[in-house]
């Protein structure tokens, strides 16, 4: 279980440049050839966790928890196994909002712009990553938590904006919510498949 020690803005942030660099030319505790681990090491935040491959599944959550390379909490073996059974290669763990927090009780009151800025540098890192002409495909697994914060909501607006620069294609997995929330990957039943998400009609019905 990871309880945030304090808010955000009062510890230092590394820029996602910077944690990318510190992940490309730092020491492993974990295959780099499997995994991609942003920063590369456990910390109060996290950019990205997930596997390298040529067709990954991008999930998108509310925020980051306690998993790590070779150590996958329920929620991202959930992630994992529903990336290969709808055949993706491989699934990156992304998230509105990048601080740890199992409870997301436990996040940030106020809003911290800087790590919304650098999560939002390595959101697009990831829809580069893709290369030109390919589509993202990301799946929107955030569930009834985006109603936990009112900071949430804008936060997956600037993720929204940035995806369609990309021409990415949005999914879900599983029931949506009578207010339309997407599922979180938790509790899916094995065997679930992806299902075409409009989340530009989604956004606008909550602002």
């Amino acid at each position: 279980m990871h309880i945030p020690q304090c808010e955000t803005k009062d510890i230092e942030i590394l820029t996602f440049e910077n944690a990318l660099k510190t992940e490309a030319d730092g020491s492993f505790e974990y295959d780099r050839e499997k995994w991609l681990y942003v920063p590369n090491a456990y910390t109060e935040y996290r950019y990205i966790l997930g596997t390298r491959g040529k067709n990954p599944l991008i999930c998108i959550g509310i925020n980051p928890s306690t998993a790590k390379p070779d150590d996958l909490d329920n929620t991202l073996k959930s992630v994992e196994r529903t990336a290969h059974f709808n055949g993706y290669d491989s699934f990156i763990m992304f998230n509105v909002y990048a601080q740890r927090a199992t409870n997301p009780k436990d996040m940030d009151g106020c809003f911290n712009e800087c790590l919304h800025k650098e999560n939002m540098a390595a959101f697009r890192y990831i829809m580069e990553s893709y290369g030109e002409g390919n589509t993202p495909a990301i799946w929107a697994a955030w569930g009834t938590i985006i109603e936990k914060r009112p900071y949430l909501i804008p936060c997956v607006s600037d993720m929204i904006k940035i995806g369609n620069e990309y021409g990415a294609q949005w999914f879900t997995v599983g029931k949506r919510s009578v207010k339309g929330h997407p599922h979180h990957p938790l509790y899916l039943k094995n065997g679930s498949v992806t299902e075409l998400f409009d989340v530009s009609e989604y956004i606008k019905s909550l602002v």
